[in-house]
């Protein structure tokens, strides 16, 4: 039976586990390798810090290599990373709204928003300054959700897990995701005004996969 993308993953990753436990110090490497990417992605949304974003990276592959011989395989190996991930984080931004003299990112200079630019707008202005305030919109609709609900936004949406997958991550029933997705919806919509997302041009797959599963219009190129 052919196996599916998530399945080799899962394969691939359990088998380097088990050669890491066994003392291959490459092993671990490669498993740092196959997932920092998207633990910094993963904790950059949710903290919107670089700096921070970077400094859990680095504590949670610290973290599992010295927890690796305590790791029973019960999960796959990249939920657990991000478990770890998505607690550090949270922590991190609660740490950040009590300190009154380290306030949270303003949108206008989001290094998230940065990135996405860089990534949609290539080099033109007017099309930076367009997504500009369309990505400020969503994020600070998405940073409004409450911490629970915003993490399940990240993990569905822009990390491309399943609602199986994001329950084991968060601990909670696929259900639970399901209406936390929906409610998101909801509140977004509120958020943002939908009648000014515009399509001039390909957005990027991310981008557009994060519309339109947040249920707003990605509208044809030279349609008002």
């Amino acid at each position: 039976m052919t196996m599916t993308p998530a399945q080799r993953e899962g394969e691939t990753a359990a088998r380097l586990v088990a050669a890491a436990k066994a003392g291959d110090a490459q092993a671990f490497e490669e498993l740092v390798r196959r997932y920092r990417k998207r633990i910094f992605a993963l904790a950059l949304h949710l903290t919107g810090t670089p700096s921070d974003a970077d400094d859990i990276a680095q504590d949670v592959f610290m973290r599992a290599y010295r927890a690796l011989d305590r790791f029973e395989g019960r999960s796959e190996f990249f939920t657990w990373v991000y478990r770890m991930a998505v607690n550090r984080s949270l922590n991190v931004r609660r740490d950040q709204g009590r300190r009154a003299e380290d306030p949270l990112p303003d949108t206008a200079d989001d290094p998230r928003i940065e990135y996405a630019i860089s990534v949609d707008a290539g080099d033109d202005p007017a099309r930076a300054a367009e997504l500009r305030q369309t990505y400020a919109r969503l994020l600070r609709g998405l940073d409004a959700l409450p911490a629970e609900m915003r993490t399940t936004v990240v993990l569905v949406v822009l990390q491309g897990m399943s609602h199986g997958e994001a329950a084991v991550v968060q601990k909670c029933s696929e259900g639970t995701i399901a209406w936390r997705m929906h409610e998101a919806r909801a509140r977004l919509h509120q958020s943002m005004n939908p009648d000014r997302v515009r399509k001039r041009r390909a957005l990027s797959a991310e981008l557009e996969g994060l519309l339109s599963e947040l249920g707003l219009p990605v509208l044809a190129p030279g349609r008002a």
